[in-house]
């Protein structure tokens, strides 16, 4: 039986990805200590800083709660072969194939964040290499749904008969089912923790990090076992308000109390309040969406179709004019700003319909058929 279309899944998703955009912005030029960007404009308080703490938590084990809740509607339509051919054509060549054809041109501007170029010394060819491997940027997303993707065909191996989904689908029956559901938070900082707290130096502990494997395949299983039946995203739909009005008491007092720490170590990410503060908006979104926003038109439709191509293709943008604008302008970081803000929002759709009506770089850079 086919599952029917789910807008506010849709709408949720595209409205994540806008702001993982944003976020980009003012993470490229932040002054806290968090990894990548060119850094800041001086060292005193840089208060639009303050997005990183409001955004990090939540934006993306969002996605992938949302991912895990959309694998189950697709496979109750289309076998485990075919799913996955179309999972790998739309995820694994863009973060593969699609590294040496675009995203090189990122890893280009991330060799350069320091204003000079690091691989100065280095032959051409291995250049491009080099290049193309530091241009996974924010594809790190799409590998690791790829590889979840792949773990969740084996789970259904083994349970043929869906008995741990089906258990799951009793909390939407359960009079205490919010309370459980609520409770679950304690699987997102389990999932936290299992984070390398003290990364070493030159090695790959940082990499581990950053794609947080663990962590985030808890989120999309949660998304698929529990976050796909109909039943608990009614009950997140009556409880949306007071969900939201507790994860923004959270979410303040974790700012506040910690803006200007540097706010993805593996400790501060493992922090109770951090892993309240993002799962309670996890839900409260999840709730929101599904009770005022299940609904679609034609923009909400394009974007639904488009959102993808904006997220694999917006990092260039950011990279090459935020280093320019930083390294070779006297613009104000007021401009800068704005200036970069635009330019996401106005050249990354742009990109992405030029290159969407190339066959070989449709399927190379964004895993699209024609």
């Amino acid at each position: 039986m086919e599952t029917k279309r789910k807008f506010w899944i849709d709408n949720l998703r595209w409205v994540t990805v806008l702001l993982v955009l944003l976020y980009h912005v003012v993470y490229f030029y932040n002054n806290k200590g968090v990894f990548g960007g060119v850094g800041g404009f001086g060292d005193g308080p840089q208060y639009q800083d303050v997005l990183m703490y409001i955004l990090y938590p939540w934006f993306m084990p969002l996605l992938f709660i949302l991912a895990g809740i959309s694998s189950r509607y697709a496979l109750e339509n289309r076998d485990g072969k075919t799913w996955f051919k179309s999972r790998t054509r739309k995820l694994l060549v863009p973060a593969t194939i699609g590294l040496f054809v675009f995203q090189w041109m990122v890893g280009y501007f991330n060799t350069h964040v320091s204003g000079t170029d690091v691989l100065a010394a280095v032959p051409q060819p291995f250049k491009y290499l080099i290049w193309s491997v530091n241009g996974i940027g924010p594809l790190w997303f799409i590998q690791d749904l790829w590889l979840f993707s792949l773990i969740l065909l084996i789970i259904r191996k083994i349970d043929k008969n869906d008995k741990l989904l089906n258990w799951c689908g009793k909390l939407g029956e359960m009079k205490s089912g919010m309370v459980v559901i609520i409770l679950l938070v304690v699987l997102f900082w389990l999932g936290e923790k299992t984070l390398i707290m003290n990364p070493r130096a030159q090695s790959a502990d940082g990499l581990y990090n950053l794609y947080k494997p663990v962590f985030y395949f808890i989120g999309f299983m949660m998304g698929y076992l529990v976050f796909s039946h109909e039943k608990v995203q009614e009950m997140l739909s009556k409880f949306w308000a007071p969900m939201m009005i507790f994860a923004v008491i959270a979410g303040a007092v974790l700012v506040i109390t910690t803006f200007g720490q540097t706010n993805t170590t593996p400790q501060y990410m493992a922090s109770p309040l951090n892993c309240l503060y993002g799962y309670l908006m996890c839900l409260a979104l999840m709730g929101w969406f599904k009770a005022k926003f299940d609904k679609t038109n034609a923009f909400a439709g394009y974007m639904t179709r488009s959102s993808f191509g904006f997220y694999v293709v917006h990092y260039l943008v950011i990279a090459s004019l935020g280093y320019m604008m930083k390294y070779h302008t006297t613009l104000p970081p007021v401009a800068i700003y704005l200036i970069l803000t635009v330019a996401v929002f106005t050249l990354s759709p742009a990109i992405y319909e030029v290159l969407r009506r190339i066959p070989f770089l449709r399927w190379a850079i964004l895993g699209e058929k024609k």
